[in-house]
């Protein structure tokens, strides 16, 4: 019998943190062929008042949001980091105890003052203020004598923890660099300085010349199944051109960028006709003054839906206890994205209603 990743298990390597994940293609075989369950989406009004994240409403500090009409970043008000932290440290038991202080803070970012949109449902040019917003706050927030890492993401959904359905993100900036991060870090630098190039634009290039993994590519930027994917609809949005950093990019590129994140978020929705949750996350250089011509930015998304809108896919016992499990393939998963439709399900059902 001859060995076939398509039939038999096996394990996928990731370069980027040196992790493998182990791979059960034979346990879902045909995982579309069931019923579809959809869920009854909540419909949200454009402004709601009760809302901490819309225009002109009273935060829980007290504080009062402007009447913004595009993007709107601010300060945290229940931040995970502080500025005002005293510097302390503990190394004890021969190294078994360790434990240091950590400044920092966070930010919010509000994507739209709409508070029934998500990023799928905005218009590109919409998107591109969010892009240039993430890399305001990248430059002043890293320009900070103590930060050395600017983590940009997004929680999409109460499934990922999300709070607050109003299209937003975070940004945490800190002292460290964490450690998903610092792994891709220490992986990108070996392999440039081994190869003279970066990991990710050698590794792009042959998927875009495979095409089995790429569900969405425009003139600047790729989006892929990664080979080592660990979550069933795991995906990477990758700019062509290795730019360390989001400022890095041209104004063309960040167009780019935000159709790019659209185009992928609405197929995302068109798999099982509902908001798909992620969390999705930019990894880019530190912010520690050094150039890092290793680092090539990506965006990675991170959804928990497995077959349909109400089975998610959970990293419980194996997954926990030894190594990261998925069912079906990279290339299964790839070719279920990139079969759906550009034009989001809601527009298309307002079409047939016409």
């Amino acid at each position: 019998m001859e060995f076939n990743f398509e039939d038999h298990p096996h394990r996928r390597y990731n370069p980027l943190t040196n992790e493998w994940v182990q791979v059960s293609p034979h346990r879902a075989k045909r995982p579309w062929q069931g019923q579809v369950e959809k869920i009854e989406e909540e419909k949200r009004p454009e402004h709601d008042p009760s809302c901490y994240l819309c225009a002109g409403n009273t935060r829980i500090n007290g504080e009062v949001n402007p009447q913004y009409t595009d993007t709107y970043s601010f300060q945290n008000d229940f931040a995970a980091l502080l500025e005002d932290v005293p510097t302390g440290e503990m190394n004890e038991g021969n190294g078994l105890f360790r434990a240091k202080s950590e400044r920092g803070l966070c930010k919010v970012i509000c994507f739209s003052p709409r508070h029934d949109l998500t990023i799928p449902e905005m218009e590109t040019e919409g998107i591109r203020k969010v892009v240039d917003l993430w890399a305001k706050e990248y430059t002043e927030l890293g320009a900070r004598d103590y930060i050395n890492h600017v983590q940009i993401f997004e929680n999409k959904g109460s499934v990922m923890g999300c709070s607050n359905p109003h299209p937003h993100g975070q940004i945490w900036a800190q002292e460290s660099i964490p450690q998903e991060p610092a792994k891709k870090q220490e992986n990108q630098k070996a392999y440039y300085d081994k190869n003279g190039t970066t990991l990710l634009s050698d590794y792009i290039a042959q998927e875009i010349k495979q095409q089995t993994r790429v569900v969405y590519e425009n003139e600047h930027f790729v989006a892929i199944v990664p080979f080592w994917a660990v979550w069933p609809f795991e995906t990477m949005i990758v700019p062509k051109r290795a730019v360390s950093r989001i400022t890095d990019l041209s104004e063309e590129e960040k167009d780019a960028f935000a159709d790019a994140y659209r185009s992928l978020t609405i197929k995302y929705d068109n798999i099982f006709e509902v908001s798909f949750p992620y969390s999705a996350g930019i990894h880019q250089a530190p912010t520690d003054g050094e150039d890092h011509p290793e680092w090539h930015m990506h965006m990675c998304f991170y959804p928990p839906l497995l077959r349909s809108a109400t089975v998610k896919k959970f990293m419980v016992g194996y997954e926990m206890l030894a190594n990261a499990q998925r069912d079906i393939t990279a290339e299964t998963a790839a070719a279920r994205i990139r079969e759906q439709s550009l034009v989001h399900y809601k527009s298309a059902v307002l079409e047939e209603e016409k």
